[in-house]
């Protein structure tokens, strides 16, 4: 298929958008770009290390350059933070390209983190489930605003989801047949 526009994914944490992401690029054969691992190249430093040692503003200022590089050409599938909305420079490059908004109920979201016991902020000190709560009330509006299509992904496998993102992405014209 023909990519016409970057796709970027945005969501929580645990809502998949770089697995998505890894199988979405690898089905449409397009590159693969993800602001995180952009964010560590640029830093020489985990996400972890960056948010105990410079705080929170400096990865934010990370992050956005990372979107930016990863929104030059050739268009590519974009795996974002789930922060990447938090600023208004973000959401406004993010409203240039199909946006899709990967969601899930917050204990589906806490129960994939745990179980890829991956090291993050977010699961670090008491009760992460209040804090993606918290998290989801603050930044679905941003989600929302950003959005070109939003998929539920509870109860979907990678693959479906792909598939459910390709059928959306066909329609709109983001991507065309061979």
């Amino acid at each position: 298929m023909q990519i016409n526009r970057a796709i970027a994914l945005v969501g929580l944490s645990g809502s998949g958008k770089s697995s998505v992401a890894r199988a979405l690029a690898r089905q449409l054969g397009a590159p693969l770009r993800d602001t995180d691992a952009l964010v560590v190249a640029a830093a020489g430093r985990d996400i972890a290390t960056i948010f105990a040692e410079s705080g929170e503003d400096a990865f934010r200022e990370y992050e956005a350059a990372a979107l930016a590089a990863a929104l030059a050409d050739p268009p590519a599938v974009i795996a974002t933070g789930g922060g990447i909305v938090v600023r208004e420079d973000n959401r406004r490059r993010l409203r240039t390209v199909a946006t899709v908004w990967l969601d899930a109920p917050a204990e589906l979201l806490l129960a994939r983190l745990r179980a890829h016991d991956e090291a993050r902020p977010l699961l670090a000190g008491p009760d992460p489930l209040a804090r993606l709560v918290a998290q989801r009330a603050q930044r679905a509006p941003w989600y929302r605003a950003v959005a070109t299509h939003t998929v539920a992904t509870a109860g979907l496998d990678v693959a479906a989801v792909c598939v459910r993102i390709s059928a959306l992405l066909l329609a709109d014209g983001t991507l065309e047949a061979p």
